[in-house]
């Protein structure tokens, strides 16, 4: 038996892309496009698509400007949507987490609600920035204290947040509750101190910042600034990571996965060996430090600034060099093989036409498959030079090549009731079950008479009978072969692909 020059089950282990069909509006396409056997086949139509954005922001009661809004919002997001062929879980799309749409009153409002209530983050955001700017040294200096005792003994970490609770929250309620007296000038002296007896003044509450107010606005103020800090330091980590994580540098990247697999599995094996106490008590030493003003000015002087952007730029010139000598990428694009059946059909009751080219299916058709017990039709193309490689991918084979080996992907798939042709053409065809019946009766009926005669003569006779009863049963079957064929017949197609090389842009 001849063999085919691709190993039809090569790509066993892996996922091998098979041809999908992606029609518009439920009608048979006139191309292929061919697809990976894992890619997701949901698709949002375009109807709840545009529902959707529609229904954003719908909402009782609100004015016309807001309405203006949020149409305004919709056409623009109707306008800038364009549909990807990616299949990429959106983490934060609401078929993810079920949350309520964007709406331009309740963005609104809520920013105004959040707005109102952010003063409290801003004013711990300008206790740490004077902390660690040594604006008053003995509050750094106690920090540094408190950092000392919590690295020698990790022990009293449970106890500062509730220590920061009695200093910080409960002591300020307590004094506002019982005020020092106040003293003027000529007045008798008192003596202060006694935090006994009734209290002199009311309790403390939070209220939210009125609008327009003076806290308000500093709200908004301290808002756009915390905006533009997080905008600065998100793009200069981006900025020192993504080029080394990325992998736009195959070489770099993978040194650098290599150096972190080997890091990990050497904290795996050693991490209870080293002195953590010592490594964070010697860290938060160092990060204080910098921020005193005097290391500061020695950091952003030209000198220092040069000397630490040439020390990276060394460090990344010696992980790249490294990279390009230990790390040997594969040249070779990575090449699959994809599948096509062509489809024949021929009437049922014309027993003894012949088969019509019908058309080539990224399926089988087979007599137990779905789509012929639910009694669909067959979908894909009628021609050869519609079929198209899937995306990202291009045709390594100047043409298609027949699959030699029909009996192997016939018991790939499991496929029952067909005839093999493990000759010829290689078409695998399905067997009429009507016909099949029908002779399995007579054949039934001439056993049992073949039994009763073997009985009434002797074991000579008795084969000549038998042999005689074989050569009608072979004749008979060769004479009806043609009825015992059904409806559909197909053959495979194979064709080797590759994937197609990063374009630059892209």
């Amino acid at each position: 038996m001849a063999s085919t020059p691709h190993d039809s089950l090569a790509n066993r282990d892996t996922p091998i892309p098979v041809l999908q069909i992606h029609p518009a509006d439920g009608s048979t396409p006139s191309t292929l496009t061919p697809t990976t056997a894992s890619a997701s086949t949901h698709r949002l139509s375009a109807t709840k698509l545009k529902d959707k954005l529609q229904n954003l922001g719908d909402k009782t009661g609100r004015d016309a400007s807001s309405r203006m809004g949020d149409n305004m919002f919709h056409l623009y997001t109707l306008r800038a949507f364009t549909p990807s062929g990616a299949r990429v879980k959106d983490r934060r799309s609401r078929s993810y987490v079920a949350r309520p749409n964007f709406s331009i009153p309740t963005m609104s409002s809520n920013f105004r609600r959040f707005n109102s209530r952010i003063g409290v983050a801003f004013v711990l955001q300008n206790r740490l920035i004077r902390l660690f700017t040594w604006t008053q040294p003995t509050q750094t200096l106690s920090f540094l204290f408190v950092w000392t005792f919590v690295c020698v003994d990790p022990y009293l970490l449970p106890v500062l947040p509730l220590a920061s609770c009695l200093f910080f929250v409960m002591v300020p309620s307590f004094l506002t509750r019982h005020p020092e007296p106040e003293i003027h000038v000529g007045d008798a002296d008192l003596w202060q101190g006694s935090l006994g007896g009734p209290p002199l003044a009311g309790a403390r509450t939070i209220k939210p910042a009125p609008e327009f107010s003076k806290d308000f606005f500093r709200n908004m103020r301290d808002l756009q600034n915390c905006m533009e800090d997080f905008s600065t330091i998100h793009d200069a980590v981006l900025a020192f990571l993504t080029p080394l994580t990325n992998f736009s540098n195959e070489n770099l990247s993978s040194m650098l996965y290599i150096l972190l697999l080997l890091v990990s599995c050497l904290l795996f094996i050693t991490a209870h060996l080293l002195p953590w106490r010592l490594i964070f008590l010697f860290i938060g030493y160092t990060l204080t430090a910098l921020g005193h003003p005097t290391i500061q000015d020695l950091l952003t002087t030209p000198e220092n600034e040069k000397f630490l952007s040439d020390t990276e730029h060394e460090g990344r010139s010696f992980l790249l060099s490294l990279s390009k000598h230990d790390i040997e990428l594969e040249p070779t694009h990575e090449s699959r093989e994809v599948e096509i059946f062509e489809l024949q059909h021929r009437p049922l009751h014309d027993e003894h036409g012949e088969y019509e080219a019908y058309m080539f299916s990224w399926t089988p058709y087979s007599p137990l498959s779905p789509a012929r017990i639910s009694g669909d039709k067959p979908r894909g193309t009628p021609f050869f030079e519609d079929v198209l490689p899937p995306r990202g991918w291009r045709w390594s084979d100047k043409k298609w090549t027949l699959d030699l080996l029909s009996r192997e992907w016939v018991e790939d798939r499991c496929v029952t009731g067909v005839e093999v042709e493990i000759e010829g053409e290689r078409w695998v065809t399905d067997l009429h079950y009507d016909v099949l019946e029908s002779e399995g009766e007579r054949e039934r009926e001439r056993a049992t008479n073949t039994a009763r005669l073997r009985k009434k003569v002797g074991s000579k006779a008795s084969r000549d009978v038998g042999e005689q009863e074989k050569e009608v049963l072979r004749r008979a079957w060769e004479s009806g072969r043609q009825s015992r064929k059904g409806e559909w017949r197909r053959r495979r197609w194979v064709r080797g692909v590759e994937r197609m090389p990063l374009r630059n842009g892209e």
